[in-house]
């Protein structure tokens, strides 16, 4: 069993759902008292969510490639970014590392292409919904048309992430909102709808949508414990 590197604290309510959805998988496949070999580097996140709003994407770069030098240092076979947002700096860690990253885009978009669906609806972050990092490399790498919300929509899913998700605070009233924003995606043609920040899947789920929905959270722990995985059992 490969060692799984996670590097977390984007926030820490997520971080805490990808170690419990990982050692769920490991002990699904393999049974009894098996559990996940994992390491765990968790960024304060206060000084993360400040370098974003101020655009200093730079510094932020730095920060995560250190994070993930010392993930690496520590043990890891492969390296997971806890978070969707912070994948806009996966290129740079990658050639400053020699174990692979996990793509979280590249995860979710192979669970989409074997639903047969190629119009997807995307929700995150204002930096995941409209930077060329995640829709660009979802429709560029992988021929997804990707539909985003409209300004107003995009600010309101962005609020209720750094407001109130990353708080740990669950409130009916925007997981309507979320809704009602699915349901204009799914009018525009989309024929279903990522959950592009790792904090979503805390206030929606299937449930919550007539269209499949696309946890990336979910998604992307299951990916790490197949590569962990890997050549495990015959």
């Amino acid at each position: 069993m490969k060692t799984i590197g996670l590097l977390g604290g984007m926030s820490w309510e997520s971080s805490a759902v990808y170690y419990q959805l990982i050692n769920q998988k490991v002990k699904e496949i393999l049974g009894g008292s098996y559990s996940a070999k994992s390491i765990m580097y968790s960024v304060e996140f206060n000084e993360i969510v400040q370098l974003q709003h101020a655009g200093n994407w730079e510094k932020l770069t730095e920060i995560m490639i250190d994070a993930a030098q010392n993930i690496e240092k520590g043990g890891a076979d492969l390296l997971v970014i806890c978070t969707n947002t912070m994948h806009k700096m996966a290129p740079e860690m990658s050639a400053k590392i020699s174990i692979p990253i996990i793509h979280i885009a590249d995860a979710t978009a192979e669970k989409i292409k074997e639903k047969g669906i190629n119009k997807i609806g995307l929700l995150g972050t204002i930096f995941t919904m409209t930077q060329d990092f995640y829709k660009g490399h979802l429709e560029k790498k992988h021929g997804l048309e990707v539909i985003i919300p409209n300004e107003i929509d995009r600010q309101i899913i962005h609020n209720i992430i750094y407001q109130e998700l990353i708080l740990g605070n669950i409130k009916d009233e925007s997981r309507q909102k979320y809704q009602e924003i699915i349901e204009k995606l799914h009018l525009n043609g989309a024929q279903g709808v990522i959950l592009g920040c790792t904090e979503i899947p805390l206030l929606i789920t299937q449930k919550d949508s007539q269209i499949p929905i696309f946890d990336t959270t979910k998604i992307h722990a299951e990916k790490a414990v197949e590569f962990a995985l890997k050549n495990e059992k015959s």
